[in-house]
């Protein structure tokens, strides 16, 4: 049986963390970590403080000391499609297109469905001369817009996004379009929030659409990791799982919201063994014990059988 009531604690302990630096310990089930399977320390930078270095030189039109901190941001946290298209934006704005498009495209390659970076992709690819391959993105554009019909929550970036590639086309622009959201501290907490509420109500996708607006605020964090690893979890994809619950320990090596979950899912697919060393990184994390521990402990003397 899920803990439910325990995820909404998580995220309540984790909130007060989220604007700021990237947790080692503490939130979103914090502390546990190491192994043979993963590295035992930290990135090199602090990809949250970074991003949001990023953003503050964006809006101060500090194009080269935004690229320098997306760089950092996409090093530490490669699997965060926010940080790659961050730093397509930054380089476009200094008329670097060729390296726009490489960021642009890793992070299509990481998020499909996104709009703006489908959009910008699409408008940088009209500034290097590569029409057809633009008209291949409007193509993805128009199919998705006309598949919404107008009723889809994204309709009006989606028709947005079409005419703006579309006007490219026509006449193509000569900086970067991109109508960049930079949202408050406050704002991203609100999505986190929203998000923890709709996995207590087990509406998956839609704690996925809150899980990545929260991510456009705050940048690359391991609580937003961990919980898309739970929320794919719950929907069956268990190879985006794993990959979320690796990303997020490679942030925060003492995770323990993520090892648990990392755990869990180990014993999802009979892995006893696998799970048996999450949890002793658990307990050597956790001298006097700690809830995580405890519930991995259960699932794995409970068989192999989720609870």
């Amino acid at each position: 049986m899920i803990r439910m009531h325990r995820l909404a604690l998580i995220g309540a302990l984790a909130l007060s963390c989220l604007a700021g630096a990237a947790l080692a310990a503490g939130g979103g089930g914090g502390g546990g970590g190491g192994g043979s399977d993963m590295g035992s320390s930290g990135p090199q930078y602090d990809p949250v403080a970074e991003y949001q270095k990023g953003i503050a030189a964006l809006q101060a039109s500090k194009y080269a000391e935004a690229e320098r901190a997306f760089s950092r941001v996409t090093q530490a946290a490669p699997k965060a499609p926010e940080g790659w298209f961050l730093l397509g934006f930054a380089r476009a704005a200094q008329n670097d297109f060729k390296a726009a498009r490489k960021a642009y495209e890793r992070a299509v390659k990481l998020k499909p469905e996104d709009i703006d970076t489908r959009r910008e992709l699409a408008l940088t690819l009209i500034r290097l001369g590569e029409t057809d391959k633009a008209k291949a993105e409007l193509d993805a554009l128009r199919a998705r817009d006309t598949t919404c019909a107008g009723k889809c929550p994204e309709s009006a970036a989606l028709r947005t996004a079409v005419t703006k590639v579309e006007t490219a086309l026509a006449a193509p622009a000569p900086t970067p379009t991109s109508s960049l959201l930079f949202g408050d501290p406050s704002g991203g907490e609100r999505a986190y929030v929203a998000a923890v509420g709709l996995i207590n109500e087990r509406r998956w996708p839609e704690a996925l659409a809150a899980l990545d607006a929260a991510s456009r605020v705050v940048g690359p964090h391991p609580d937003i990791f961990t919980y898309r690893g739970y929320v794919l979890r719950r929907m069956g994809q268990l190879d985006e799982a794993e990959g979320w619950y690796r990303a997020a320990l490679a942030i925060a090596p003492n995770h323990r919201g993520a090892t648990e979950y990392y755990g869990e899912l180990k014993i999802l697919r009979g892995d006893i063994a696998g799970a048996r060393v999450m949890l002793s990184r658990l307990e050597k994390q956790c001298t006097y014990g700690c809830p995580e521990a405890e519930e991995l402990r259960r699932w794995i003397e409970a068989g192999g059988q989720p609870l």
